[in-house]
């Protein structure tokens, strides 16, 4: 699975670092979302979906391969 992250919808709210912290990052400028591993591994997918569930801006997905 791919993880997605649309930058122009992102708020800089942090909900996903704090939830997949090895997958998610922010940029220094704005804060805004940086992803660092765009194919997640299966041991970061619970993580992942954590993520995209609690991302106040709906700036985050799940995109099958």
């Amino acid at each position: 699975m791919r993880v997605a992250a649309d930058r122009e919808v992102c708020i800089g709210s942090g909900n996903c670092v704090f939830a997949a912290p090895a997958v998610f990052d922010q940029d220094e400028d704005a804060g805004l979302v940086v992803v660092v591993i765009p194919d997640a591994a299966p041991q970061h997918l619970d993580a992942v979906r954590e993520a995209v569930a609690h991302c106040p801006s709906g700036a985050l997905r799940l995109v099958e391969d």
